[in-house]
């Protein structure tokens, strides 16, 4: 294969599972994405539906996706891309669809549990792309498939009002329960392609021997040192589920009239337990498989660095974490900073549109900018200084965003934020500096999905899995903070993550070897 990506010569089945995947990629997040843009209608429609409620299940939304990662990513070592991807996308229909028609708060929090761990259907396809592309191009196509897969999202927010309106409303006259059968069609369409993806693509190039895992179990290290890093690292997954059950037991919900909480401190005591005896049984797994493993000498030709493992796990955190926290938070960001710019008719210019076009643009993005990422990994010819370039540019763009308000006054209790500078001129620096920002941000997820395949190709998936799954704990840490500080000290935070994570990786990263070979990635 050349060194130019052609991204439709179909006649190429490398370029023919890339777009499969990615599509399949896409209709993951389609779907687990699918509740955000009909909030407002499910609470129209269902009367005794509260906000509450769905703050409830907008955080149960993602709290499986954390486990579920680390999960399917062992699965797919063992069982391989195709049959996982496919069987994720029919199996994750049912819970969609119980969701789409559930009668009762508990039917639509348990379904939305279990619908989380869709969002595991990322990791699938890095091995799947990894499997299909050579060393020296596998940035760029990790890119495309993260960053056009990732549009999913923006796809349901555009998408699934104008189809429940227009389509099942106006068309088929099911009026209020028109989202439920929207709902009930997104599901019906990634259970599809969960099907045909079975019969259209293949786990690796004909001829080629897929280096599988003998059994679904905990990953392989190769040094007493990488066995104590592994351990630590394994913690932060399972505490991130503990923060998770924390803020759902302070959720107030309101049934009948009368406000309660979601659960009792008890079943969050026993919740901790749970978590701890599942952190102690997977210390203990991993040491049965490690120690025997180490004690009989590593083969030469399976040693690897867990430490690269660790700083990916790390850039992850700071890149997509921050994504995911931001753009929870830019919206009413923006809309509070400048409240006060007016035009000359006296009407605000910051308007809630406004602002949700602004906070749009950082996610728009995706599109070039995870791409971008990739790409620049495969032609700078040095995949460890690419990443240290974005996570410099990401601690440098969050620390610009710091600067777009400065310190107001203390209005009951909140410190205020207000404009650095007064101005329509300030504003449009001000999305500038977003976007730029949001390029550096993006641009280092595909980076780091370029390197993981080259870390251990035996064990991608878990490590693709790890990492992924250590983007949602930084989700999760980072929108817990920002609950405790305000908007322009958060930014100084997250500027101090990716800081962090360039020094780690600066110190622990090594360049894959044969970063840029024609081998494919098995």
């Amino acid at each position: 294969m050349s060194n130019e990506l052609k991204l439709f010569d179909f006649s190429k089945q490398p370029i023919r599972t890339l777009h499969y995947t990615w599509i399949a990629f896409f209709l993951t997040f389609y779907v687990w994405f699918n509740m955000a843009p009909l909030a407002t209608t499910m609470l129209s429609s269902i009367d005794w539906l509260t906000r509450s409620h769905i703050k409830v299940l907008l955080i149960c939304n993602v709290a499986l996706t954390i486990p579920a990662r680390i999960i399917v990513g062992a699965m797919i070592d063992r069982y391989g891309p195709r049959r996982v991807f496919s069987v994720l996308m029919v199996v994750m229909g049912v819970p969609a669809i119980f969701f789409a028609f559930g009668n009762s708060f508990m039917q639509l929090m348990i379904s939305r549990l279990v619908l989380g761990s869709i969002g595991a259907g990322f990791v699938i396809g890095i091995k799947m792309v990894a499997n299909w592309f050579p060393h020296k191009m596998v940035g760029r196509a990790e890119g495309l498939y993260a960053g056009w897969g990732n549009f999913g999202s923006a796809a349901a927010a555009g998408s699934l009002p104008f189809i429940t309106i227009h389509i099942f409303d106006n068309m088929f006259g099911f009026g209020p329960e028109s989202w439920r059968w929207t709902l009930f069609f997104n599901a019906l369409i990634c259970m599809i392609y969960g099907v045909v993806y079975w019969f259209v693509v293949q786990d690796h190039p004909p001829g080629k021997e897929a280096h599988t895992a003998r059994k679904t179990e905990p990953m392989t290290v190769t040094s007493y040192t990488d066995l104590i890093q592994y351990i630590v690292w394994s913690f932060p997954l399972l505490g991130a589920m503990g923060v998770l059950a924390w803020k759902l037991q302070k959720v107030q919900i309101v049934t009948d009239g009368i406000t309660h909480e979601l659960y009792s401190q008890d079943v969050l005591y026993i919740i901790y337990a749970v978590l701890a005896i599942m952190y102690i049984v997977h210390v203990i797994k991993l040491l049965q498989v490690n120690l025997p493993y180490l004690k009989a000498g590593v083969p030469e030709n399976e040693k690897y660095h867990w430490g690269s493992v660790a700083a990916l796990n790390s850039t992850y955190f700071a890149n997509f974490g921050a994504e995911l926290a931001v753009v929870s938070m830019l919206p009413m960001f923006f809309e509070s900073v400048f409240a006060t710019l007016l035009n000359d008719s006296g009407e605000k210019i910051m308007t809630p549109a406004m602002a949700g076009v602004v906070a749009g643009s950082f996610a728009f993005v995706n599109l070039f900018a995870r791409p971008l990422g990739g790409l620049l990994s495969d032609l700078m010819g040095n995949r460890k200084r690419t990443m240290l370039i974005y996570m410099f540019g990401i601690a440098v763009g969050f620390l610009g965003m710091a600067f777009i308000g400065d310190y107001g006054p203390v209005v009951d209790g909140e410190q205020t934020i207000v404009p650095m500078y007064s101005g329509l001129w300030w504003l449009a620096v001000s999305i500038i500096i977003t976007i730029v920002c949001s390029i550096f941000v993006q641009g280092a997820e595909g980076a780091t999905f370029a390197v993981i395949p080259m870390v251990n190709s035996r064990m991608t998936g878990q490590i693709a899995g790890m990492a992924g799954a250590y983007g949602n704990v930084g989700a999760v840490i980072y929108l817990v903070i920002f609950s405790l500080v305000d908007s322009k000290t958060f930014f100084y935070i997250v500027s101090a993550g990716a800081a962090l994570s360039f020094v780690f990786c600066w110190l622990m990263l090594q360049e894959p070897k044969g970063a840029f070979s024609d081998d494919e990635g098995h």
